[in-house]
């Protein structure tokens, strides 16, 4: 709202987990499951023309990739199931942690702009 307010220091994991303002630490920073909010509900930083882009979809695939992989060839090693298991076992595994890590990516990235002035203060 008023440019003369001060916010305290927010840490951006501390908002990406949470889900929260990157200047206040308090208003919502999704609308949906993973649109931006056009503005902060509580300090009122404008949103509204954030886009992250590509940047957590290129860290999920990377993080995501490494440990389902490693889990799986881990699992091949030691236990050697057959193919439908890996089928059954991975495919929720990875879907669900897309879901979960693309939030919480999202956040972050726009809580790391926030931060370096790359967004509005």
């Amino acid at each position: 709202m008023s440019g003369s307010r001060d916010f305290p220091s927010v840490s951006p994991l501390r908002a990406a987990l949470a889900g929260r303002c990157p200047r206040c630490g308090q208003g919502r920073l999704f609308a949906g499951w993973l649109a931006l909010a056009p503005r902060c509900g509580h300090c009122g930083l404008d949103l509204s023309g954030q886009d992250a882009g590509d940047g957590p979809a290129v860290f999920v695939v990377l993080i995501l990739g490494a440990i389902v992989v490693a889990l799986a060839i881990l699992l091949e090693i030691f236990v050697a199931p057959p193919a439908w298991v890996h089928l059954v076992v991975w495919t929720p595994v990875v879907i669900g942690g897309a879901l979960m890590l693309l939030r919480v990516m999202k956040a972050w990235l726009v809580a790391q702009q926030y931060r370096h002035r790359a967004l509005g203060s």
